[in-house]
């Protein structure tokens, strides 16, 4: 997550995973002559020159300023040792959040805040190991929306469970990190706690960053001169139901966990067609005495197998998927994606699966640093669940979904981002469908609109000032809810949250 590291020949760490601010490394992804494996995020920056060299932190954010001299001065980090002499780097940077805000439609709670106070760290030794550590702590007043959603779910979104604060607002903190390490040149391999998305979209119907971190072991291979990738993560998930029967006395209350294993197979047909398979698969939590319930499927590796043996009814729940990337031209980017979980069944409650499809142009119109993306979902109702509506199975963590954060129904969205020197621009329009019965439908407006201005790009701090409406329209219900938001903020932007439901 933290560019911090100017990478040598082979060195493996994330990249942000901040969806607009990932727009840089899209677009020189985008003018490479190879395809790059670019559908496990975060990315690991790793293998030959030929697929790395654009991670280069100061190739990507040279374009920002245009003037080296400016980018020496404000590219720092607030403590960096790097001794000449030795093969290792250590940065640690502060991680702010600071956000007022005001409701005008709002009557009874019109205002919000949000404050965040955090520490991300790294420390690079070599070429191949790497690790980094992050800690953030945060009190929160959201719009009335938002607020429902975390009294109703008992999280705040992709962020954990919480505790009140004050009247209507929210304290809440969570942490990740991981190690990196690269004992060949074509592997590698991550220990550590955080999330990932699978997917060239802004949603992922297939495993997206949305819900809270989980521990994980992740483990990524390259082939035949980069042509091929192959990633297996292994999580561990929650359900935030009671673990045993009878809770223990005097003790903090123990979770359901789930174990959960997610492969993805990625070939690059051409230099322009990108063909990728996923599958995941939720195995049986533990039991009623906290007992796991694993066995030795879990630690099969193949892409299909689980899928093959288990089939997509099954109590362990199957989710199978499929990506299609085509670079049309250097600026253009047609992307796809499919999912399918339980085909057995013809009635309402079967059949359920879903499809994405959208279009990426960098450097619109002939305008430098232009992003325009319009992208369509699709996914049935009851999708992602357990047959037999088993949710202590179902397709999620710490009680949100592991894809598409509407859920289901459908979703067309239209975005904008222009980015010009340090200063930046985006739009983002959301319009939702969540179906109520066979015939009807919850609609859902989104409009949201920002500039900003990129004060530190080593870990991605800037300032901005904003808007945010939302108007839902109720099936057989009148009025609708407004939600009118205008909001001023600094930030340092290293993971996406997801409030755009």
């Amino acid at each position: 997550m933290l560019l911090g590291s100017v990478p040598t020949k082979a060195q493996f760490y994330n990249l942000p995973n901040d969806y607009f601010f990932s727009l840089l490394t899209e677009k020189e992804l985008a003018q490479k002559d190879a395809q790059i494996h670019s559908d496990v995020k975060p990315y690991v920056q790793f293998f030959d020159r030929k697929y790395t060299h654009y991670a280069d932190s100061h190739r990507i954010f040279k374009y920002i300023t245009e003037d080296p001299a400016l980018d020496i001065t404000f590219y720092k980090h607030v403590l960096s040792i790097e001794p000449k002499t030795e093969n290792f780097k250590i940065h640690v940077d502060p991680i702010l959040g600071l956000q007022n805000g005001r409701d005008l439609t709002d009557t009874i709670r019109p205002y919000g805040f949000n404050n965040t106070r955090g520490i991300i760290a790294s420390i690079n030794v070599g070429k191949d190991f790497y690790a980094e550590s992050m800690f953030v702590e945060n009190q929160s007043l959201f719009p009335g929306y938002v607020a429902s959603y975390v009294t109703a779910t008992g999280v705040v979104p992709g962020q954990g469970r919480y505790k009140p604060f004050n009247i209507y607002g929210a304290d809440y903190a969570f942490s990740s990190g991981f190690i990196s390490y690269s004992p060949w040149k074509n592997f590698n391999f991550q220990l550590g706690h955080g999330k990932h998305k699978i997917g060239n979209g802004y949603r992922s119907l297939l495993l997206s960053d949305n819900a809270f971190n989980y521990p994980y072991a992740r483990i990524t291979q390259q082939w035949f001169s980069g042509r091929l990738q192959y990633t297996n993560i292994y999580a561990v998930l929650m359900n935030l139901v009671p673990a045993t029967a009878k809770p223990i006395p005097n003790a903090e209350r123990l979770f359901q966990k789930k174990p959960a294993a997610f492969q993805h197979l990625s070939v690059n047909i051409t230099k322009e067609i990108n063909v990728s398979l996923f599958q995941g698969i939720i195995f049986r939590a533990n039991n009623e005495v906290n007992k796991p319930m694993v066995n030795a499927m879990y630690a099969n590796p193949l892409i299909l197998s689980h899928a093959g043996y288990y089939g997509l009814n099954d109590s362990n729940n199957v989710i199978l998927g499929a990506d299609l990337k085509i670079k049309i031209t250097k600026g253009i980017n047609f992307y796809a994606q499919l999912m399918a979980d339980n085909l057995s069944d013809t009635t309402a409650i079967g059949n359920s699966n879903g499809y994405q499809f959208g279009l990426n142009y960098f450097n619109a119109l002939g305008v430098k640093n232009l992003f325009l993306q319009a992208e369509y979902n699709f996914v049935k109702a009851n999708s992602y669940k357990n047959p037999g509506a088993i949710s202590d199975q179902s397709y999620s963590h710490y009680n949100q979904n592991l894809a598409y954060t509407p859920q289901w129904g459908n979703e067309l969205i239209i975005i904008a981002d222009h980015k010009y020197q340090r200063f930046g621009a985006n739009f983002r329009y959301h319009l939702q469908n969540k179906p109520v019965n066979n015939t009807n439908f919850t609609q859902i407006n989104i409009i949201n609109t920002n500039i900003s201005y990129l004060i530190n790009p080593a870990y991605n701090l800037n300032v901005y000032i904003g808007y945010n409406y939302r108007f839902q329209k109720f099936y057989n219900f009148n009025p609708g809810l407004t939600s009118s938001f205008i909001y001023l903020g600094l930030k340092t932007s290293l993971f996406n949250a997801y409030y755009d439901f």
